[in-house]
């Protein structure tokens, strides 16, 4: 018999938790009523890199297996998402937009350059693997044939415009939205500063524009909030940008100097904050929320950790670098950059997303169809590369999800919560999670049927900033979650709070809230384990032992007045099958024993800030 949660007198001070059928919905109609996921990152057969892999799969492709039907595999298989999606963003590299696609239909001007009829010959000749880390290699390093710069915006418009067209055959206002944007692939020696742009907007708006080619704007991210700004400028629409997953950018994605290597000023601080609400913390390449050497005393740092080296393979890391490229520590930087400038720049929401380069935007560990179609499920995906800065076979995650909390389905409803950072990163799975901070709630609030209106009413939701504290009072989180209906029960909630103390120095700790089974913490306050029920070899799991829903109300028992603070949530599921144990059994093939087979899917909050000088 599964034993429900109960409540410890260890806790008492700290936090107040209880299981209850809590309402995750707004009363209140004008408030975000309901939670819409979607992948806010894939790539079809528009990207160089992916159709040089061998992809032929259309943006259309995209949007059908988005929307849940099936298509073909190509190799006499089909494919199928689980469950459909609200939205998407396919998200193809801006640099050579539609380019290979030209090459391949034999463009005589492209094909003039040496270098391109190499590639062009690869393709034909089925390397297209080798073809695509050549084209990949060029752009790092500087070394674009001329031609492509020539002859690449008038394909780039022609291919924006067709994509635009099939864009808005698919979206469907209250049903399913089809956002616009790309991703600007800024690359410098390696190291990965590529960003998603997304548009509120339709495609009358943004039909003057192409997306912008980090090749031809330079790859300083600054030129591209300018073009952003000025997007916005000539047409009154709106624009974000969200930071590419940040585990390969060995160091450079959360800079403490400008791009000149001078102090950040507070008006580089404040672009940065304005442009990029958001943070891309979960997707195919890893996990970035958090490092195991930067958050020592945390045991669940250390999920799909990829610290080899850059994008390409060309630099290995060191751990001086890891600093700049994860989630937790930038938040934390924020915090003191903002001391100095009054103006945070890594201020982000968190979501999840895919990067598939496959137009499958799959992020079940049941249905993981790879990065490239040469990793689509086959035996022997798994294995070792054999150049140590990459990444092996296995390593690659089944992806992430985000979760928007909106009024309603349509692209401008998403954007602005995206914009209010009022959405969550999942590592794949759909767990539900509400979080709302305030000065005075209460357990009545938390329990009430009406919890969430409270929450809007009483405090501010995820992404959302607490004001300087009321004479003693210290924040109070209400935090609900449910499971996925598909996935594992709940284990624990957690919140992590980081702060900056009046020596200027920052600092973290994570809180385990509330937790399923009668599980007691030690002396030095760990919880133990919630177990495991892991067929590995049938890839089978029981719901045995977590919770359905877990809720609480928390407060900060080390709050500060005088200090900056963070506040997110994290919550993670029992024990579940990792794809590696789906294609054990599905190919019965034995797996090196460093292969982990087993992962604990989780969820991120978007973090809510306090501020003791805010007004």
């Amino acid at each position: 018999m599964k034993r429900r949660s109960r409540l410890y007198n260890v806790l008492i001070p700290v936090v107040c938790a209880v299981l209850h059928a809590s309402p995750l919905f707004a009363v209140d109609s004008a408030q975000p009523q309901q939670v819409f996921w979607g992948d806010t990152h894939l790539h079809t057969s528009l990207s160089g890199d992916a159709i040089a892999f061998g992809l032929l799969r259309t943006p259309a492709d995209a949007y059908d297996l988005a929307l849940g039907k099936e298509i073909a595999a190509g190799n006499g298989k089909t494919i199928k998402l689980m469950r459909p999606l609200d939205f998407l963003v396919i998200a193809d590299h801006a640099e050579g937009y539609g380019m290979v696609t030209a090459i391949m239909a034999g463009n005589m001007a492209l094909l003039a350059d040496t270098t391109v009829q190499r590639w062009a010959r690869l393709i034909a000749e089925g390397e297209n693997v080798r073809a695509g880390r050549e084209m990949i290699a060029a752009q790092a390093n500087g070394r674009v044939p001329d031609v492509v710069f020539e002859q690449g915006p008038a394909i780039a418009r022609s291919t924006w415009l067709d994509a635009l067209r099939t864009a808005e055959a698919y979206n469907e206002p209250g049903t399913f939205s089809a956002m616009l944007g790309f991703e600007w692939s800024s690359l410098v020696r390696g190291n990965n500063l590529h960003r998603v742009v997304i548009f509120r907007d339709d495609s009358k708006t943004v039909e003057n524009i192409v997306p912008l080619d980090s090749n031809v704007s330079g790859m300083n991210p600054e030129k591209l909030w300018a073009w952003m700004g000025d997007y916005e400028n000539k047409t009154g629409g709106r624009v974000l940008a969200i930071p590419h997953n940040p585990n390969l950018s060995n160091g450079m994605m959360f800079p403490l100097l400008d791009w000149d290597g001078a102090p950040l000023t507070a008006a580089h601080a404040a672009a940065r904050s304005r442009w990029e609400p958001l943070l891309e913390v979960s997707q195919i390449k890893g996990d970035s929320e958090a490092h195991p050497l930067l958050s020592r005393n945390d045991e669940f740092a250390d999920f799909d950790t990829w610290d080899n080296g850059n994008l390409d393979g060309s630099q290995a890391k060191t751990a001086s670098m890891l600093a700049g490229e994860y989630a937790r520590e930038a938040l934390k930087s924020g915090l003191g950059i903002e001391q100095l400038t009054g103006v945070n720049p890594y201020k982000f929401g968190m979501v999840g997303a895919t990067d598939s380069h496959t137009s499958v935007t799959a992020s079940e560990e049941s249905n993981f169809w790879g990065k490239f179609v040469n990793t689509e499920p086959r035996e022997g995906r798994w294995k070792k590369h054999r150049k140590a800065t990459l990444q092996d076979g296995w390593e690659y995650a089944a992806a992430g999800l985000t979760a928007v909390w909106a009024s309603e389905n349509t692209r401008a409803s998403l954007f602005d919560a995206m914009n209010r950072r009022e959405a969550y990163a999942t590592t794949g799975s759909r767990i539900v999670l509400r979080v709302f901070a305030g000065w005075d709630f209460t357990s009545h609030d938390l329990e009430a049927f009406d919890s969430v209106q409270r929450g809007y009413a009483g405090g501010v939701p995820m992404g959302g900033d607490l004001s300087a504290a009321p004479k003693g009072k210290a924040p109070a989180l209400m935090v609900m979650a449910q499971k996925d209906p598909l996935g594992g029960n709940l284990d624990r909630v957690q919140v992590i709070k980081g702060w900056l103390d009046t020596d200027n120095q920052t600092h973290e700790r994570v809180y385990d809230v509330v937790w399923s089974g009668a599980r007691v913490p030690d002396k030095r306050g760990k919880l133990p384990s919630v177990g495991n029920t892991v067929n590995v070899a049938e890839a089978t799991w029981v719901n045995s032992i977590g919770e359905s829903q877990l809720s609480a109300l928390w407060h900060d028992p080390d709050f500060d007045p005088d200090q900056s603070a963070f506040y997110y949530v994290r919550i993670l599921e029992i024990p579940t099958p990792r794809w590696t144990a789906y294609d054990a059994k599905r190919f019965a093939q034995k797996m090196d024993e460093d292969v982990p087979m087993t992962l604990q899917e989780r969820a991120y909050s978007s973090p809510i800030w306090y501020s003791p000088g805010r007004e």
